[in-house]
C-alpha cells in the first residue's frame, strides 16, 4: 500500500502528500476541511480569519492537511475562491498540506486551474493538493453565470481532468493544438536555458458524492476523497466501486481513500448538539430555497422545525458525529472500520468560531496528538 516509487504506507511521511501521516491513537490520519462558515452577526472577514487560525492549530496539532472547498452564491460559506485563500494560508503556515476540496473543474478552464496551482506549489513547495470536483457548487442558475453559457461540464469531465494533467505535467504529444502552450509557473521553467526544474507538482485527487467520481478515479489510479458528510447513504457503495475500479498507476499502486466527515466535540453532549444544531439549520433552510447565514444556537434552538424541514434535520443529524472527545472518537474510529477509509477529513460547519476550534483541540486530545507536531 504505497505510492509508486516511494517507501512506507499508511501511517508513514511520503514526498508528494498522498498517504497520510497517523498521529497518536488515530486509527488512520486526521484532516480538515473547512468551508470559510459565516456566522450569524459576523463577517467574512472574521469567518477567513477563523480558517487561518484552524489551518495554524491543525498544523501545531498534526493533523495532516488543511483543505478549503468551492461554493457560489451561499451567504454562509465564505470560500468561493479556494485558490485565493491557499495563497493567504501557505504563508501563514509551515508544515500542513494545503489543497482544494475541491476545485469544481467544470468551472474554471484547466489551464487557469494548472497556473493556480503552480503558483501555489511554487508558494507552499511540497505542500499542496489539488481535489477536483464535476459539481457546480452552486445552484443551476449560478453555475449558468460561471460557465458563461457553455455546458455543464459533467459530461466532460473526464477529458477536463487529463488536459489538466497534461497542463500540470507540460507534456502534451507533439501536433496537440496544445503543445507549444505551458502552464506557469510549471516544468516548462525548467527545460529553457538556464533553468531549473520544479521538483514537484501539486498530485491530484478526485472527489464526489456519487460513483461516477469513484469509478473515474479508479480507472486513473488517483486517490479518491467521498463527500460522506453530505452523502453518507452512499459512502461505502462509493469506495467498493473505487477500489473494484482502481488500476495502478504511476502515481499509486493501490488505492487510497478520504471520507469526509461532520464531527463536532465539545466539553459536554449538550452543548455539542446545541452547536450541531445551528449548521443543520443553514442546511435545512438551504435545502429549502433560503441560503442565509449559519444562525446562532440561541436562534436555532428556538426554531421550529415544520415536518419536510425535520425530515432534512434528521437525515443531517445522523451523518454528524458529535458528543464528549470521547464519544467523538469512537464514532470516527466505527465509520472507519465501516467504510475501511485510509484518511478521514473532518469539517465542523457550525455558527461558533471558538466552539470549532475547541473541537480540533478535543479530537486531537482523544486521540493523543503531541501539542506541536514538530515533536513527532
Amino acid at each position: 500500500m504505497r505510492e509508486r516509487g516511494q517507501g512506507g504506507g499508511r501511517g508513514s511521511e511520503q514526498t508528494d502528500g498522498i498517504r497520510g501521516v497517523r498521529r497518536g491513537s488515530a486509527p488512520v490520519p486526521l484532516s480538515v476541511l473547512d468551508l470559510a462558515t459565516v456566522g450569524s452577526g459576523l463577517t467574512a472577514t472574521e469567518a477567513l480569519r477563523t480558517a487561518a487560525e484552524i489551518a495554524r492549530l491543525a498544523e501545531r496539532r498534526g493533523y495532516h492537511r488543511f483543505w478549503v472547498a468551492e461554493h457560489h452564491s451561499m451567504p454562509g460559506v465564505a470560500s468561493s475562491a479556494p485558490a485565493v485563500i491557499l495563497g493567504h494560508l501557505a504563508g501563514r503556515t509551515e508544515r500542513i498540506r494545503l489543497g482544494a476540496g475541491g476545485v469544481m473543474l467544470p468551472n474554471h478552464p484547466p489551464l487557469v486551474v494548472a497556473e493556480q496551482f503552480g503558483t501555489l506549489e511554487a508558494l507552499a513547495p511540497g505542500r499542496v493538493d489539488l481535489g477536483l470536483g464535476r459539481a457546480p457548487g452552486t445552484d443551476g442558475a449560478t453555475a449558468a453565470a460561471l460557465r458563461r453559457g457553455r455546458s455543464d461540464g459533467a459530461d466532460e469531465f473526464p477529458q477536463q481532468v487529463a488536459e489538466l494533467v497534461r497542463f500540470l505535467d507540460d507534456d502534451f504529444p507533439d501536433g496537440h493544438p496544445y503543445a507549444g502552450i505551458h502552464a506557469v509557473p510549471g516544468p516548462v521553467q525548467g527545460s529553457v536555458p538556464g533553468g531549473v526544474q520544479t521538483p514537484a507538482r501539486p498530485p491530484v485527487w478526485l472527489l464526489g458524492s456519487s460513483g461516477f467520481s469513484a469509478e473515474l478515479a479508479g480507472r486513473l489510479g488517483l486517490p479518491f476523497a467521498f463527500a460522506h458528510h453530505f452523502a453518507g447513504a452512499h459512502t461505502v457503495p462509493a469506495l467498493e466501486l473505487y477500489r473494484r475500479a482502481f488500476r495502478p498507476s504511476a502515481v499509486l499502486d493501490a488505492p487510497y481513500a478520504l471520507i469526509g466527515v461532520s464531527a463536532l466535540a465539545a466539553d459536554d453532549a449538550r452543548e455539542a448538539y446545541r452547536q450541531v444544531l445551528t449548521g443543520a439549520l443553514a442546511l435545512v433552510r438551504l435545502r429549502t430555497g433560503r441560503p442565509g447565514l449559519v444562525p446562532t444556537p440561541e436562534e436555532a434552538e428556538a426554531h421550529t422545525f415544520g415536518a419536510a424541514e425535520k425530515d432534512i434535520l434528521d437525515g443531517r443529524l445522523a451523518d454528524v458525529v458529535h458528543g464528549t472527545p470521547d464519544a467523538v472518537r469512537d464514532g470516527l474510529d466505527g465509520l472507519v472500520r465501516r467504510t475501511g477509509a485510509d484518511e478521514l477529513m473532518i469539517t465542523t460547519s457550525v455558527h461558533s468560531p471558538a466552539a470549532r476550534l475547541r473541537s480540533f483541540e478535543l479530537i486531537a486530545d482523544a486521540y493523543g496528538f503531541p501539542a506541536d507536531s514538530g515533536s513527532v
